[in-house]
């Protein structure tokens, strides 16, 4: 038996729209790739940065920290201009920033996080003691170091140090400081700077990054002693990357790309900030890497 042919001729219909739409779509997508269009929301035309208006030596609103530098270097090779999204790292930072689009990168980020997509780390630092040359803790290292014992030693509370100073038994005598605040009118690091310098705490830990930066200031030079030798508890050395959206990946490949082509550029500007660097080996970097 024959086909009808109203079918034959609807079926060819059907089969001609198909065509024709897969045909559209195909030219759509030549002409998307041809204009420079991508399916994600970063805007190429200028960086935008998800940063903290006070939280030095990271970033500020005068773009005086040292994401600010790096993110001067991404910006450098990209070939556009910065701009800033501004909001204190708390509780919804994330989401008040990067996720709301109202930019396309943190410059800061810990990798594994997986409420992000990490770029590869362009830089891994540790957790220092810190504490006033000549005064009897002068080439402490660990803090299991029994010198430490009838100490006061101050740290952050919450933080990964804390549990090496628990097993030490120094939490009998530890200072404790504040993890989350809004540092545009509290900064934990720096008063126990302050407290170490004036006396009142023999000895600070803190995330090497806030250690070697405000050692340096604020009064007499402290000593920063990485705490590369610790044997047991929690890791003290920690990567950082860029943090992007999720299913953003050309836009962290090129960030990727930066990263690899300007490390030394980067190196130099951690350096200057006092950062202590390590490598994939924990052994300190003392020079930028070319």
């Amino acid at each position: 038996m024959l086909p009808d042919r109203s079918k034959i001729s609807v079926a060819a219909g059907l089969f001609g729209a198909l065509f024709a739409l897969v045909c559209l779509l195909m030219a759509a997508e030549k002409a998307d790739a041809a204009d420079g269009q991508r399916p994600d929301l970063v805007n190429r035309k200028v960086l935008r940065v998800c940063s903290d208006p006070s939280n030095m030596p990271f970033s500020n609103e005068k773009a005086e920290g040292f994401e600010n530098r790096i993110a001067d270097i991404v910006a450098d090779e990209l070939k556009v201009p910065v701009e800033y999204t501004l909001f204190p790292q708390a509780v919804g930072f994330i989401r008040r920033t990067l996720f709301a689009k109202a930019c396309d990168v943190v410059i800061g980020y810990a990798q594994g996080d997986e409420l992000v997509l990490n770029t590869n780390h362009y830089y891994k630092s540790v957790y220092a003691i810190v504490y006033k040359p000549g005064k009897g803790l002068d080439g402490v290292e660990t803090i299991a170091d029994p010198r430490l014992k009838d100490k006061v030693v101050g740290i952050i509370a919450g933080t990964p140090p804390s549990d090496n100073m628990n097993q030490a038994g120094l939490m009998g005598k530890a200072r404790p400081y504040r993890l989350i605040v809004d540092r545009r009118y509290e900064s934990p690091a720096e008063q126990m700077m302050e407290d170490i310098r004036k006396g009142e705490v023999d000895a600070g830990i803190l995330w090497g990054p806030i250690a070697g930066y405000f050692a340096a200031r604020g009064g007499e030079k402290l000593t920063v002693a990485p705490l590369l030798k610790e044997s047991s508890g929690p890791r003290m050395a920690y990567r950082i990357t860029f943090g992007v959206r999720n299913g953003e990946d050309d836009w962290k490949r090129r960030l990727n790309e930066i990263i690899k082509k300007r490390q030394g550029d980067i190196d130099a500007v951690l350096l200057k900030y006092g950062v202590p660097l390590v490598d994939e080996q924990n052994a300190l970097i003392t020079a930028a890497r070319k």
